[in-house]
C-alpha cells in the first residue's frame, strides 16, 4: 500500500512540474522545442537585382524567354503600380524585415509597402485557394530550419527585380536557418514548369539588426507609368 502511494506522489510531482511545459507547448507551436528563435528585425547582406548572376542564362521555356524580354523596369515593372511583390522578390527587397512568432504562424514584417507574409503553421494548403501576389505559404520545421512551402500565385508579379516572369504554376520551397546568432540564410527553390524547364536553386544571407524598427512606407510611384495590362 505504501509503495503504491509513493509511486503516486513521485507521478504526480512530475505531472505537476511538466505542466508548465505542456501548456507552452500547447501556446505557442510554432517555437517548439524543435523550433529555434528567428524572431528579429533583419536586412539582406547584399541587394542582387537579378536571380541569376551576369552572363548566365535561367532554364527559360520559350514563352519565358519571351515574356523576359519584354520586361522593362521602366514600363512595366508590377512594382511601379505599387503592387505587392511576390515570392522570391519580396524576400531580396533592400529594405528591413521583422520576422515574428506566434501560436500556430511565423510573421515577417517586410518594410517595403508595410507587407504581412503569414506563414502557416498549423494546416496544409487550401484545396480552393484564389491566387495572390505572394501566394499561400506553409512551414514546418526540420530540426533547426524552418521550411515553408508556397503555392497559389497569380501571374502579376515579377521573380526579381529585372523582370524574371512566372505563372500560376509557380511554386517555391524555402529552407531558412540562423547559422550563428547574427545571420539568417533562406535558400530557395523554384519550379515553374510552365516558364521553366527544371527546377532552379538561389540563396539569400541577411544580418540581425538590434534595435532597428520597422518605419512606416508610402508607396509614391506613379501608377500612371505602369503600361501592362
Amino acid at each position: 500500500m505504501r509503495l503504491c502511494l509513493n509511486r503516486s506522489i513521485v507521478a504526480g510531482a512530475i505531472l505537476f512540474f511538466s505542466w508548465p511545459a505542456i501548456f507552452a507547448q500547447i501556446a505557442n507551436p510554432s517555437k517548439s522545442p524543435a523550433a529555434p528563435d528567428i524572431t528579429g528585425v533583419w536586412m539582406i547582406d547584399t541587394f542582387h537585382p537579378a536571380l541569376f548572376p551576369k552572363g548566365t542564362t535561367p532554364p527559360f521555356t520559350p514563352w519565358a524567354e519571351a515574356q523576359f524580354k519584354k520586361a522593362d523596369t521602366l514600363v512595366n515593372d508590377p512594382n511601379l503600380a505599387c503592387l505587392p511583390h511576390g515570392i522570391p522578390r519580396l524576400m531580396y527587397v533592400p529594405l528591413p524585415m521583422e520576422i515574428m512568432q506566434v501560436p500556430d504562424k511565423v510573421l515577417i514584417y517586410v518594410e517595403a509597402g508595410n507587407q504581412l507574409r503569414q506563414i502557416h503553421m498549423n494546416r496544409d494548403h487550401k484545396k480552393d485557394l484564389d491566387p495572390t501576389y505572394n501566394g499561400d505559404s506553409v512551414g514546418k520545421w526540420d530540426s533547426g530550419t524552418l521550411v515553408v512551402d508556397t503555392v497559389g500565385f497569380n501571374e502579376v508579379t515579377w521573380l526579381d527585380h529585372v523582370g524574371l516572369p512566372h505563372t500560376d504554376a509557380l511554386h517555391v520551397v524555402e529552407r531558412i536557418r540562423r547559422v550563428d546568432p547574427n545571420t539568417l540564410v533562406d535558400d530557395f527553390t523554384i519550379e515553374d514548369p510552365k516558364a521553366y524547364t527544371k527546377p532552379w536553386k538561389v540563396s539569400q544571407t541577411y544580418h540581425l539588426k538590434p534595435g532597428w524598427e520597422i518605419a512606416e512606407f508610402v508607396c509614391d510611384h506613379n501608377k500612371y507609368v505602369y503600361h501592362d495590362k
